[in-house]
């Protein structure tokens, strides 16, 4: 089976980390393909769009050579760019979806962005100290203290691969306005939520599993970046969830 890996808001390919790799230990029969949104990573140069509509678009497109059915695992703004697929995919299209801090219109906005986060993100995204910004980023995500090699990796990205502020703020645009059609997607998905999530309120993970009857697991004090946190712990819920 092939799985598509989607990150968040500003985040490319290589702030997953070893996490790809640890998941093809567990699934050595699996393929996953960690997947750039437009105006980060190798798409670092392009416009990003201001849609959810718009940047699930561009990601079908680079993904249009993976063989169908594959699965998505996406984290934050990834889970939206993942929800609005799934709502829109040919049937058969996607097999199996993993949504992991995300949220949706379906929330009231206070959940789905804490007070007083949106301005401190957007003064993070505008600072010109790289090094700082990256660490303080991981400060805001992370409810664990970053090490300093991670703040480096975290930096050294942003020098070879910069998000402009522009992309960063359509980015920001997208993510706000998204809001899904009242059509259950698939029949099932897995819904991972951190209770100590910081950015976004684990209620917002809540109400999709409320409103269409999936699996919801929570993490009783990690962060919004949970694969940072305790990707070990993704890793068990998956396993546990395939194997039913």
């Amino acid at each position: 089976m092939d799985w598509i890996l989607l990150r968040g808001l500003t985040r490319e390919q290589a702030h997953w980390g070893d996490f790809p790799q640890r998941l093809q230990l567990v699934f050595p029969e699996h393929r996953f393909h960690p997947v750039d949104l437009p105006g980060t990573g190798v798409h670092c140069r392009d416009d990003s769009p201001d849609t959810i509509v718009g940047i699930r678009e561009a990601v079908r497109r680079q993904v249009a050579h993976i063989p169908k059915p594959f699965s998505i695992l996406a984290l934050s703004m990834g889970g939206m760019v993942a929800l609005d697929w799934a709502q829109h995919a040919p049937e058969g299209e996607i097999q199996h979806l993993v949504l992991i801090n995300t949220s949706s219109g379906f929330s009231p906005f206070w959940q789905r962005m804490r007070p007083g986060v949106w301005p401190q993100l957007v003064r993070l995204l505008a600072r010109r100290e790289l090094f700082d910004r990256e660490r303080d980023l991981l400060r805001l995500t992370s409810n664990r203290v970053p090490p300093l090699e991670l703040i480096k990796q975290w930096y050294r990205i942003q020098r070879q691969r910069p998000v402009s502020v522009r992309n960063a703020g359509r980015q920001i645009a997208a993510a706000a306005r998204f809001k899904p059609t009242p059509k259950r997607p698939m029949p099932e998905a897995l819904l991972l939520a951190s209770r100590g999530d910081r950015m976004v309120h684990w209620k917002c993970s809540a109400v999709l599993e409320e409103r269409w009857l999936w699996t919801l697991k929570l993490h009783p004090d990690a962060g919004h970046d949970l694969v940072i946190d305790d990707p070990d712990w993704i890793v068990r819920q998956l396993l546990a969830w395939l194997s039913r």
